[in-house]
């Protein structure tokens, strides 16, 4: 199974993307934006393909095991070279990235890039590629379409 991140326009601060699964659009997604120097939690990652597994510990997977019954684990985002703690999560400006890709229904590009129905999109996303992450067979792929 694949996550495929399409970054399709960013500014100074943000990235908007649009995410499919298997090729099928699911939401639209978030994250910091572009440098050639990383940052440390104001950078996007680079583009590429890396594998998702589930990281069952941390602060992000307490709130969630407690707000979410069905919760396993954090969608982790895995060996990203210079990068750690890659997650998925919700979230709805450049604010809450801190580097991770934040996953809404809905997304705004007039004035600072911003994503909603944050928490609806993440339930959706989580259920059909958690057990995917959870055995090793979910992989996501960013395409950097807003650098071409």
């Amino acid at each position: 199974m694949e996550i495929k991140v399409t970054r399709f326009t960013s500014t100074n601060d943000a990235t908007l993307s649009i995410v499919s699964i298997d090729r099928k659009f699911e939401c639209f997604g978030l994250e910091d934006e572009y440098r050639e120097t990383k940052v440390a939690s104001e950078t996007r990652i680079p583009d590429g393909l890396y594998e998702v597994r589930l990281k069952p510990f941390g602060g992000f997977h307490r709130k969630y095991k407690q707000r979410f019954s069905f919760h396993e684990g954090v969608l982790h985002v895995q060996n990203v070279p210079g990068f750690e703690d890659i997650l998925i999560h919700i979230g709805n400006t450049e604010r809450d990235t801190a580097g991770c890709l934040l996953v809404g229904k809905g997304a705004t590009s007039n004035g600072p890039l911003l994503i909603t129905s944050s928490k609806i999109a993440y339930v959706e996303l989580y259920q059909k590629v958690s057990a995917a992450a959870a055995n090793g067979t979910l992989k996501i792929r960013y395409v950097d379409e807003d650098r071409r």
